[in-house]
């Protein structure tokens, strides 16, 4: 949790390779293993997701086509079954509580801010990745979609104990449909505190200034 401008996003493409940012210093490791020079591309192979804070459109593309090139690449099958990717699809529309004719729309392309935010859901469910950063998966939506968002999250977890979910905010609003293990606060570019659920209500009550003397 954190500001705009704390760093947020920031770490976010760092941790996935995005080649505008450096790491100056330190290490990103996963499962032990050191990713520092992978790029994007190995990264996501070796198991990481970024869900993004504004998903772009695809024209041409159905989600159903891209989730079947994603998954063959992530499970290196060159050419996957396209019913065995729609009967996935179709499970887990089911589950996420989405229109399962969502499927042959074109990828974000006239999607509201919570569809697209369910589009990277399915992803993260039929992808299967071990560490999944969502990048201010809130933003943007309303009361509704909001808990359909989170509730969401909750049902991908509970269905996937291993998967490792790094939720990037500024509310603790999602909070109300999900239960951290750990909450960290992020104040310009630092980790400041750490704790658990308790620091969430702490920034509702008191604001992020309350943590800058800490920063300081």
């Amino acid at each position: 949790m954190g500001p705009n401008g704390s760093g947020k996003s920031t770490l976010a493409k760092t941790l996935l390779g995005d080649p505008a940012y450096q790491v100056t210093a330190g290490t990103i490791s996963l499962a032990g293993t050191d990713i520092t020079g992978l790029d994007t591309a190995a990264r996501a192979a070796r198991g990481m997701f970024l869900g993004f804070q504004h998903p772009e459109e695809i024209p041409g593309v159905s989600v159903l086509n891209f989730l079947r090139q994603a998954m063959g690449a992530r499970q290196n099958i060159a050419d996957l079954s396209i019913l065995e990717v729609r009967m996935a699809l179709l499970e887990w529309t089911a589950k996420l509580k989405m229109d399962d004719r969502f499927v042959t729309r074109n990828l974000n392309e006239g999607f509201s801010g919570g569809e697209r935010k369910r589009n990277e859901l399915l992803q993260m469910a039929l992808l299967e990745p071990d560490v999944a950063v969502l990048d201010e998966t809130d933003s943007g939506l309303d009361i509704d979609a909001l808990r359909t968002v989170g509730e969401g999250i909750a049902t991908v977890r509970s269905e996937r104990s291993n998967l490792g979910i790094l939720l990037i905010t500024h509310y603790r609003r999602i909070l109300a449909h999900l239960v951290p293990d750990r909450v960290h606060i992020l104040l310009d570019g630092r980790i400041v505190a750490s704790g658990g659920p308790e620091l969430a209500d702490r920034v509702e009550a008191d604001g992020f200034d309350a943590f800058r003397t800490v920063a300081a």
